[in-house]
């Protein structure tokens, strides 16, 4: 594939790297079934757990005519994966199921894509013949994470009282404020 590299980052994972242009013209589509791994950001967040579970993505490229008539590059991306985060009910692990499914339209330059993707239903990005998939992808994890992770139904029941019903505590009698007013006032001499 002419299209597609492989690079190595720093630790010696591999990075998928597309020629964006040439993927879309050959209407190419890569299937991939990787560990959780191989996304850095995003065992951040499981805290190191899950290392194994599946990440599956495809990714198609495709040419599609524009307002203007000439073809322009685009991305379709689904992403399916699980990934085990901390249940914020009940503080025991829950898997979180992610499920992505996008388009994403390419233009040449940073100030096109910025001033299109505020009016566009599609992301628009910048094209590059050494486009980062795996970020991308990563990316997407990253912003499908639900912001308070739980359990539909927590598997033990939650504690929702912060004592024992058996303890009894007799509640302080609160100060009256005026009294301490009056105990200040008393307290001064003439």
């Amino acid at each position: 594939m002419k299209y597609a590299k492989d690079h190595a980052n720093e630790h010696g994972k591999a990075h998928h790297r597309l020629d964006l242009k040439a993927f879309a013209l050959s209407g190419s589509e890569m299937m991939e079934h990787d560990s959780l791994s191989k996304y850095e950001r995003l065992m951040q967040e499981t805290k190191g757990l899950g290392a194994d579970f599946a990440v599956e993505w495809v990714a198609r490229g495709a040419l599609r005519p524009g307002a203007n008539g000439q073809d322009q590059v685009w991305l379709h991306l689904t992403v399916g994966a699980s990934v085990p985060l901390t249940c914020q009910r009940c503080l025991g692990p829950v898997d979180v199921a992610l499920s992505i499914d996008r388009d994403f339209r390419f233009v040449g330059d940073e100030k096109t894509a910025e001033t299109e993707d505020d009016e566009s239903e599609e992301d628009v990005l910048v094209l590059s013949r050494d486009f980062d998939l795996q970020s991308l992808i990563e990316d997407e994890l990253l912003m499908a994470l639900p912001l308070v992770p739980r359990h539909e139904t927590c598997p033990k029941p939650v504690k929702l009282e912060a004592v024992d019903p058996d303890f009894e505590a007799v509640a302080p009698e609160k100060a009256n404020p005026f009294a301490i007013l009056a105990k200040l006032q008393g307290g001064k001499s003439s």
